[in-house]
């Protein structure tokens, strides 16, 4: 069983989606400093100088100044703003991952382009090699049916 286990762990996919989970990870890592940090300060500004991540709606009925303050005194709240950073991060993750698969999906498409049309047939009297377009076999002279006849 544990020989099946390593065989199992080892294969290329296994390995492969290993690697892609990792990388995915580390890249949902950027994206959400990329919102926190360089998008949504600027949107703030832009807003009047609203900072989304301490954006929420107090339900507990005390005044807090801050989402961190409500939160250390355990009151109940809405967190809007720091779930408008979350859909802004799956937002941009979604783009790229439609970009990249848009790419590869490109790419196959040019791998796979139709075969070309064969140049040559084989003479059914003498099996030698001849042009598509002869109508006589150059090597046993038999008369042979014209392409597209």
């Amino acid at each position: 069983m544990l020989k099946e286990f390593k065989e199992f762990t080892l294969r290329g996919n296994v390995v492969d989606m290993a690697v892609g989970i990792i990388i995915g990870a580390a890249f949902g890592k950027i994206v959400t400093s990329f919102v926190n940090d360089i998008l949504m300060p600027p949107v703030g500004l832009l807003l009047g100088n609203v900072d989304f991540s301490n954006l929420f709606i107090n339900l507990s009925g005390q005044p807090y100044a801050s989402l961190k303050e409500a939160q250390a005194a355990g009151a109940a709240t809405i967190n809007y703003g720091l779930f408008i950073n979350t859909v802004l991060d799956f937002v941009i993750v979604a783009f790229v991952i439609f970009l990249f698969v848009r790419r590869i999906s490109r790419m196959r498409r040019e791998e796979e382009a139709p075969p070309a049309e064969p140049e040559t047939k084989e003479c059914p009297y003498c099996l030698s090699t001849i042009p598509i377009k002869a109508t006589r076999c150059p090597h046993c002279t038999s008369e042979l049916e014209a392409v597209g006849s």
